[in-house]
């Protein structure tokens, strides 16, 4: 699963890939309707693979996140009421049992799940890329 092209951008619903970059902005193409724009630094632009979710040790990469998710729903959609935050926080206690409760609020976890639904609608994690990359730095052959 590679996020470093996969894209939050502060007041725009939802997720976007990195198309191209230029001197001072982003191209990026949404996920939810494939339109194009520019998206600039100030903007508030987050690279997915740089986002982390505050537990009681260390933080967690939302990568580690997404992959318990994975695992969880054997690699399907979580389907889960967003509007029940208690339903949102239960489901949260058993991806990351670990998970700071104060710091990390509903809203976050809402979006987290959001997110993940809309990689897995777009094919975007695979546990089978994980692996491979995994082996490979043990030294072992990659499975082809």
């Amino acid at each position: 699963m590679d996020l470093s092209k996969v894209l939050s951008i502060t007041g725009k619903s939802g997720l976007f890939t990195l198309v191209s970059k230029g001197n001072n902005n982003f191209i990026v193409e949404s996920l939810t309707d494939g339109k194009r724009f520019p998206a600039f630094s100030h903007d508030g632009v987050a690279n997915l693979e740089n986002i982390s979710i505050f537990t009681n040790g260390e933080d967690v990469s939302l990568e580690s996140v997404f992959v318990a998710m994975f695992k969880k729903e054997n690699g399907a959609k979580v389907s889960i009421n967003l509007n029940d935050g208690n339903a949102l926080k239960a489901y949260f206690a058993e991806v990351l049992p670990d998970y700071d409760r104060e710091r990390v609020y509903v809203s976050n976890i809402k979006k987290v799940v959001a997110w993940y639904n809309q990689l897995i609608d777009h094919n975007l994690i695979d546990l089978e890329e994980k692996k491979e990359e995994t082996s490979a730095e043990e030294g072992e052959p990659k499975a082809e």
